[in-house]
C-alpha cells in the first residue's frame, strides 16, 4: 500500500518561501515518478512539477519554472518542493502523487495516488 504525506504548507507573505515535504511509503513507491501538483478554490487540479527517484531527472510547469524546484532524498524517501518568490495566485492545496507509468507525467490522471494535501496560503 502506498502512503503520501505531504507537510510544510502554512501562511506566507508575498515574496517570501516555503519548502513543502511528501513523505512517501510503501514497496513500489520508488520505481515511479512523483509529482506535486495544487488546487486553487473553483479551479482545476495544475501540475507543479515531477521528478524521477533514480535519475532526478526534473519536469516543470512553464510558468512556474525558475520559482518552484523539485528535489528527493531516496535515502528518506521524501520529495521536496523548494517554492519561493511566493505570490497571493499560488495560494492552492499542494498535493505529491506517485505516478502510474515508468516516465513522468504533467497529467493528473497518470497518477495512481495522491497525498491528502497542504495548504499553502500566500498574503499580499
Amino acid at each position: 500500500q502506498v502512503q503520501l504525506v505531504e507537510s510544510g504548507g502554512g501562511l506566507v507573505q508575498a515574496g517570501g518561501s516555503l519548502r513543502l515535504s511528501c513523505a512517501a511509503s510503501g514497496r513500489t513507491v520508488s520505481s515511479f515518478p512523483m509529482g506535486w501538483f495544487r488546487q486553487a478554490p473553483g479551479k482545476e487540479r495544475e501540475f507543479v512539477a515531477a521528478i524521477i527517484w533514480s535519475t532526478g531527472s526534473t519536469r516543470y510547469s512553464d510558468s512556474l519554472k525558475g520559482r518552484f524546484t523539485i528535489s528527493r532524498d531516496n535515502s528518506k524517501l521524501t520529495v521536496y518542493l523548494q517554492m519561493s518568490s511566493l505570490k497571493p495566485e499560488d495560494t492552492a492545496v499542494y498535493y505529491c502523487a506517485r505516478g502510474t507509468y515508468s516516465s513522468s507525467s504533467s497529467l493528473a490522471k497518470d497518477y495512481s495516488y495522491w497525498g491528502q494535501g497542504t495548504q499553502v496560503t500566500v498574503s499580499s
